[in-house]
């Protein structure tokens, strides 16, 4: 009975007894269901069969190495576990040589880049490159970064010596001139130029060096991708923008953008017009710009100096997004508006002078050093001086007062020396104009001491009242009796 019982069991499929027989990655079922929509790493590979090393192309004919550079990508699909440095040491360090040998022929191939060859480079790169960041580590990251200081190291890769020769194979495989754009679009497509993308949200700085110069000559070579490429840059934007303010590669994505920028055409469209004023202006809100304003201010300024006419626009988007309460930040700004100012034109810097001016003049009164100096220093600069001289008549009423109160009353010497400085070139501009502003400063110097006098006496008697008041506990109206005493106070002044 038990015989018939085990007869019916199904009997197991017999394995090589040989332990190194390789068992090659292909001969497993692949998992093309991932989540992301892409070949998902099937990192169990490397555990279910030997990972044993190919030939070397050297040893092989030239007929046979096509075959063989496709047999080295499909081995280098294996995704092994970097976040213990003990395991799988022998087949890392096998994948590791397999991938230089990739690299290298890559580099010094004579023919033309197959489909099925190109097929696998992409898979290979979706495999071992394309990844998600979990939201609550980078979190939990960024707030102990803020904890520990600016001195805190950033947080590397521990697969990055297997990621690196991945990139550098993606990077010569679409700089090589045997790379048909044509053909290999439809692997290097929209889908895979977005998680591209994704990946500029690594912590790692040397990934995102990579992923720069990898993501430039994607856009030199597929000139199809160029304005999705523009387009999924922006959504990027507005996203940091406008919901999270979190992202790693805001810095290294706008230093693409300059070089894209650089090579605009003339006249602009007006699709890149809107990028500069719904993208890039606005990126000067986040309370981190100081992490990438100075690729911020190069993109900037190389839409003033394409299109002198976008300087108001520029300038009057700086003033909108003005620091208050941050010095350092505002210290940035006023750099960044020296920069646009010099390739400003005469007609757009009169359309925005008075806004302008009466922020500097605010500058100019600031109790921070650094940004009053930062705001006279702007003086120095043979045009801008230039562009105040031709419109002295309007800009020296606006700054007069900012510097006179300097001159009287700032407590750093450096300021008050550099105040001294252009107060002298106002002077030597238009004596007649200077001495005006300065009898209108006295004039209402002298009405601020006489309305703050009127109201210390009015206060003093409303004092006096209440203290009267208070002792036969009689209730006490200050608004009717404040209004009285003005009154009174008016009268006996005009008597």
């Amino acid at each position: 009975m038990m015989k018939q019982i085990f007869g019916k069991l199904p009997k197991k499929t017999s394995k090589s007894s040989n332990p190194n027989v390789e068992v090659p990655p292909s001969s497993k079922p692949s998992n093309s269901n991932a989540p992301n929509g892409t070949v998902a790493p099937s990192s169990n590979r490397a555990t279910n069969g030997v990972y044993e090393a190919l030939p070397s192309f050297r040893d092989v004919p030239t007929s046979e190495k096509p075959n063989l550079f496709i047999k080295k990508l499909t081995l280098c699909c294996v995704v092994f576990d970097f976040t213990d440095p003990s395991k799988n040491l022998r087949e890392k360090e096998i994948k590791r040589q397999t991938l230089l040998e990739l690299v290298d022929y890559i580099s010094t191939v004579s023919t033309k880049f197959t489909d099925a060859a190109m097929q696998e480079i992409a898979k290979l790169a979706v495999v071992n490159l394309f990844r998600e960041f979990s939201s609550a580590n980078q979190e939990s990251k960024m707030l102990e970064t803020l904890d520990a200081g600016d001195d805190e190291e950033p947080a590397l890769e521990p697969a990055w010596p297997h990621l690196q020769v991945v990139y550098e194979l993606l990077l010569r495989f679409v700089a090589s001139p045997m790379t048909d754009a044509k053909l290999a679009k439809r692997y290097i497509d929209h889908s895979f130029v977005l998680k591209l993308l994704d990946l500029f949200d690594s912590e790692d700085q040397r990934e995102r060096e990579y992923l720069k110069t990898i993501l430039h000559r994607i856009y030199g070579k597929f000139m199809v991708h160029r304005p999705f490429i523009r387009k999924a840059i922006n959504n990027i934007f507005y996203r940091f923008m406008f919901e999270t303010e979190k992202h790693n590669g805001i810095a290294e994505l706008l230093e693409i953008l300059g070089s894209i920028i650089n090579g605009f055409a003339l006249p602009l469209k007006e699709e890149h017009k809107l990028f500069l004023v719904r993208a890039l202006i606005p990126l000067h809100r986040p309370k981190c710009a100081a992490a990438y304003h100075q690729q911020l201010c190069y993109c900037i300024v190389q839409f003033v100096e394409k299109d002198f006419k976008l300087a108001d626009t520029v300038i009057r988007g700086l003033l909108k997004y003005w620091p208050v309460t941050n010095s350092s930040k505002e210290v940035m700004f006023l750099g960044e508006l020296e920069e646009v100012l010099e390739a400003t034109q005469a007609a757009e810097f009169q359309r925005c002078m008075v806004p302008l001016f009466r922020l500097i003049a605010r500058c100019i009164n600031s109790s921070h050093f650094q940004v009053a100096e930062r705001a006279l220093f702007l003086w120095n600069n043979d045009h801008i001086r230039n562009l105040i001289t031709q419109n002295y008549k309007v800009i020296m009423p606006i700054v007069f007062p900012a510097m006179e109160r300097n001159t009287r009353g700032h407590w750093h010497q450096a300021v008050q020396s550099l105040t001294l400085n252009v107060r002298k070139v106002l002077a030597e501009t238009d004596q007649a104009l200077f001495d005006e502003c300065l009898a209108k400063f006295q004039e209402d110097e002298a009405n601020k001491t006489e309305v703050l006098a009127k109201r210390e006496a009015t206060w003093k008697l409303l004092e006096d009242l209440a203290a009267s008041k208070t002792v036969s506990n009689e209730a006490v109206l200050l608004s009717r009796f404040s209004s009285s005493v003005t009154l009174a106070t008016g009268k006996t002044s005009a008597s």
